[in-house]
């Protein structure tokens, strides 16, 4: 057979079909990916789901195909800081293990939930054998990894001249080992590809193609004797979508754990401190010595944050290489911004030149603004990729950053004298935050996040209302005039400053660690087959009646 040419009118677009009504659950195609990448216990790249529909008697049973859909707009790749999560020109989204830091941002930007992070050595009997020696990955341990679509094979098939879409020996581990032939790969940039002419010539969906990922994996759910149908709205209601044992319901990540959420509970506080003292010491309104103290102080909150997020990563002696992708990833646009941030400090203590420490409020609201759209960029997880999430971020951000002035300045720790311009600031957070606060959780259903993560949501909202919103709003405003001098104001200080970091920090950390479920499965599209209402329809003379 002739080498394909690889000229860049005639690249292949490399994917896959999985025929539902094919799939028999067999598990085939799990093992063989198994065998052929050497996995560890727990890490499955190709899963066959078995899903269950409908109420008796009118219920059906499908297996679905899962993995990486190697999607032509893949969200891990702009996410991914050190550049190890790429795409070929021919579509295969890869994974450089050299270069990975394991921080899992394209684990939760993923809505498939295709890839996974080992921390340690696994063995399948408790205790290493002398064949998981021989084939063990060290390279794997801590840093993402996923389905391939086997590409050594594929490169191989090109070398030699043989083709991956047809010969068994060169396409990937599951569709050459699928008993039913429910799994083809091929290439749809060729219009005569079996890939092309099944999807061409049948029904099929995509997942969760709404999202923007285009991914390639193509599902086929109907053939001339088997029609397809919509998915009922039963299939899809809460009650269903809230039973975590349910395949096709996302589990909570684990990715990112309390160490995550430390990071963007202190950078908020901390950023936000910052940017209000640079804006009141460019207002006049406080002394530079005041200033210096707080911005040393925000400078001491993020760096905590940041200390408490590096143990997490996977290859922290590889934490430079966040740096790599500026161009897409708000990690190392976030990185950036504190690389800027700790020097325009230290400026603030070297030159006096007017309005130089509005550069260190500019780096650290570029540092706020980034972790606001990290979350944002996290696809995989509904709750994150909300629209007002940014927003709510930066507001929650003021509004801490409002309570720890107030706080600093009512304790003596700023040196500074207290000003009803900082319980406006105080009156205008807190109220902006309440109001997004509520529109993000009135929204949640609609903004397609699921149950099982509104309900986390909902649990807190009434604490987080209470002393994270009202508190606050009152608090600040009674400070704005109404209170005098005295313990009074201290008290109405506290509960006004407490209440917004506090209320602050519990949902920020019931956001990223509690609601945090991923964006789970999908089959728009069922065949029609089962019992009752679910039945296919008659074929070959037989009416089903004896």
């Amino acid at each position: 057979m002739p080498q394909m040419q690889q000229t860049p009118s005639k690249l292949p677009r490399w994917g896959m079909v999985v025929d539902i009504n094919r799939c028999v659950g067999c598990q085939t195609c799990t093992i063989a990916c198994k065998h052929a990448n050497d996995t560890q216990p727990g890490i499955q790249w190709r899963s066959v789901l078995d899903l269950e529909h409908g109420v008796f008697p009118n219920v059906q049973r499908e297996f679905l195909v899962v993995g990486c859909q190697h999607c032509a707009e893949p969200s891990c790749v702009p996410v991914c800081p050190s550049g190890a999560t790429k795409q070929r020109a021919d579509g295969l989204v890869t994974m450089d293990y050299d270069i990975c830091i394991g921080c899992g941002y394209c684990a939760v930007s993923c809505p498939y939930q295709a890839r996974s992070i080992v921390h340690g050595k696994r063995w399948y009997f408790g205790q290493s054998t002398i064949q998981e020696e021989t084939v063990q990955h060290e390279d794997r341990i801590g840093v993402a990894q996923k389905c391939t679509f086997c590409i050594e094979r594929v490169d191989e098939a090109l070398e030699v001249g043989a083709d991956p879409a047809t010969n068994t020996d060169y396409m990937p581990a599951c569709a050459a080992s699928c008993i039913a032939q429910a799994i083809t790969f091929g290439d749809y940039n060729n219009p005569e590809s079996k890939v092309s002419q099944l999807t061409r010539d049948n029904a099929s969906f995509q997942m969760h193609k709404e999202l923007g990922n285009d991914p390639q994996i193509r599902y086929l759910y109907e053939l001339a004797a088997t029609p397809g149908h919509a998915t009922a709205a039963e299939d899809r209601s809460d009650e269903i979508l809230s039973d975590a044992a349910n395949p096709l319901v996302g589990k909570r990540q684990t990715f990112w754990d309390l160490r995550a959420a430390a990071n963007f509970i202190f950078g908020g506080m901390g950023s936000s401190l910052a940017i209000l003292a640079s804006v009141f010491c460019l207002a006049g309104l406080i002394p530079e010595e005041a200033l210096l103290k707080i911005h040393g102080s925000a400078g001491v909150i993020i760096l905590t944050g940041l200390a408490i997020v590096g143990l997490e990563i996977g290859r922290k002696f590889r934490f430079l290489n966040v740096l790599r992708r500026p161009q897409s990833s708000w990690m190392t646009r976030e990185t950036y911004c504190v690389a800027v941030f700790y020097p325009a400090i230290l400026l603030d203590h070297l030159i006096t030149i007017p309005g130089h420490h509005l550069l260190t409020g500019l780096a650290a609201f570029g540092f706020l603004y980034c972790q606001a759209r990290i979350l944002k960029a996290a696809k995989g997880i509904p709750a994150w990729r909300a629209p007002l999430i940014p927003w709510l971020i930066i507001s929650t951000g003021m509004l801490e950053g409002a309570g720890l002035l107030l706080l600093g300045t009512a304790s003596g720790l700023f040196d500074l004298a207290y000003t009803p311009a900082m319980a406006w600031i105080g009156v205008i957070a807190a109220a902006s935050t309440g109001l997004l606060w509520k529109s993000y959780r009135k929204g949640a259903k609609e903004a397609g996040i699921p149950p099982l993560a509104r309900r986390e949501l909902e649990q807190i909202s009434p604490l987080v209302s209470l002393a994270g919103h009202i508190l606050p709003l009152v608090g600040f405003f009674l400070l704005t005039g109404f209170v005098g001098e005295g313990w009074l104001r201290d008290l109405t200080v506290t509960i006004a400053g407490m209440g917004a970091v506090l209320g602050g920090a519990l949902w920020k950390f019931t956001l990223v660690t509690r609601a945090s479920y991923h964006q789970g499965y999908d089959i728009p599209w069922l065949p029609q087959r089962g019992s009752g209402t679910r039945a296919a329809p008659a074929r070959f003379g037989y009416s089903g009646t004896p």
